[in-house]
């Protein structure tokens, strides 16, 4: 790999499994008013309606009564600005290094990443990762498999596994803005540094992480050729080296902000971050704060600028690794100094035991799987008797009706796009919207 193809500005449009160019043409506007490739992609992705659906979505507490604490939007900018930074700081010893041409100045690979942080958590579903659990759940429940009968096994690996990091490439390619179209047309760049897991379902080993479904696969086929991402097995490529970047910038974020939320919500006493945060600010002058909370706000951003710092510096030492497709590293973090390792990782071990732990938390996670389960039960048998059949009894006909006017089912359809439409509507809803929508279809709330 090398840089002149991975940072590049070429755009592709997903139309009916046919994949094409598109906007080939440089896109800058002029100086002084210069809008960049990568500037045009982050005023695609804000603009979007994905991007402002992530402010009813978890993070990590749903239903958040507190005004500070973080949704799927404010964790999505944070994890943008922190991502720009790591970019920047790559970008600028990537020129001092020889590696970037003069096409390409720093900056654009601190855009690049941004984006990608950007549009990240586009694909996840109502309430978090629990609501990935609970779509997985319900399509891998015995009474429910011949519903997937007549499915090819890579279809199936994709309907039973839904997968937030896929859904998120889906938005932007196929589903957002152009719809069915080419979707948001983003480049070849931020789409390489979106790609975290650049596998299909069965690629990766069934059931584990992956960032392609079988709709989006000729899309990322052509995207991995234009960057010179190298085949590592059948729909499986080496990753794009921006996409460390992002997860980086994700894994820095949710480790030191769910903190500051559990301070918030008085679920941690601010003295436990400041030990946990010891390792990296150690000669911080928090004292000169006048509250816990802004004590607490300073000790995370320096906490921040020195993982910043560390992971650039750890990127760069790999980097030769990164380029040939090679690196044997789990991610940066695990390759990154003591300080920042320790840091995080005794974050995230009291997120765990004290955050993610609380009943407050598990109840509304416990009830996850009947609310999303009670709407799939709902959908999928009218879907399916619609597509097998072509007929519906008046209950599947109402059902159906449900279904926005984008996710709508043909009679053309085949069972598996159906199913992704399915998917597709359950994983755009808010998580108002998701518990709403389960308790009108119980019937329990109807009154005279």
């Amino acid at each position: 790999m090398n840089w002149q193809q991975l940072l590049s500005t070429q755009r592709f449009k997903l139309i009916n499994g046919e994949v094409k160019p598109t906007c080939t043409a440089s896109t800058q506007e002029g100086a002084p008013v210069l809008r960049t490739d990568f500037h045009i992609d982050y005023d695609r992705v804000v603009f979007s309606t994905a991007f402002r659906r992530l402010a009813r979505k978890t993070q990590v507490h749903p239903f958040a009564r507190h005004d500070h604490t973080h949704n799927r939007l404010t964790h999505s900018v944070e994890v943008a600005s922190v991502g720009r930074s790591l970019g920047n700081q790559v970008g600028v010893m990537l020129a001092e290094g020889g590696f970037l041409t003069d096409k390409y100045q720093p900056a654009d690979v601190g855009m690049a990443v941004q984006v990608a942080c950007l549009a990240h958590d586009f694909g996840n579903p109502p309430f978090g990762h629990t609501g990935e659990a609970a779509l997985r759940s319900w399509f891998r429940e015995p009474q429910h498999q011949p519903y997937l009968a007549t499915l090819t096994e890579a279809e199936r690996h994709d309907i039973q596994t839904y997968e937030g990091n896929a859904h998120s490439l889906r938005l932007v390619s196929s589903l957002e803005m152009y719809q069915n179209n080419g979707g948001m047309r983003l480049t070849a760049a931020a789409i390489g540094a979106l790609l975290k897991y650049p596998w299909t379902s069965s690629a990766a080993g069934w059931p584990q992480k992956f960032s392609i479904y079988q709709t989006e696969l000729p899309f990322v086929s052509q995207v991995a050729a234009e960057l010179g991402l190298p085949l590592q097995a059948t729909d499986h490529w080496a990753r794009h080296p921006l996409s460390y970047l992002m997860e980086a910038a994700d894994d820095i974020c949710y480790a030191l902000l769910d903190l500051e939320d559990a301070v918030e919500l008085g679920l941690l006493a601010y003295q436990e971050v400041e030990k946990v945060l010891s390792g990296l600010t150690e000669s911080a002058q928090v004292w000169l704060a006048p509250s816990e909370h802004q004590r607490c706000a300073m000790l995370r951003g320096i906490a921040i600028g020195r993982a910043v710092d560390d992971i650039a510096q750890t990127f760069m030492k790999h980097h030769e690794a990164l380029l040939a497709g090679d690196f044997q590293g789990k991610d940066l973090l695990a390759l990154s100094g003591s300080a920042v390792q320790d840091t995080l990782n005794g974050a995230k071990e009291l997120a765990r035991e004290r955050i993610f732990s609380h009943q407050s938390k598990l109840m509304t996670e416990i009830a996850t799987f009947p609310c999303l389960g009670s709407i799939l039960g709902l959908l999928v048998p009218a879907v399916h008797a619609l597509i097998t059949t072509g007929k519906v009894d008046k209950r599947q006909e109402l059902a159906l009706k449900l279904l926005h006017k984008e996710h709508q089912i043909s009679e053309n359809d085949s069972l598996y796009l159906a199913y992704m439409k399915i998917l597709d509507f359950m994983g755009q809803m808010t998580d108002n919207t998701a518990a709403r929508l389960a308790r009108e279809i119980s019937g329990f709330e109807m009154s005279a």
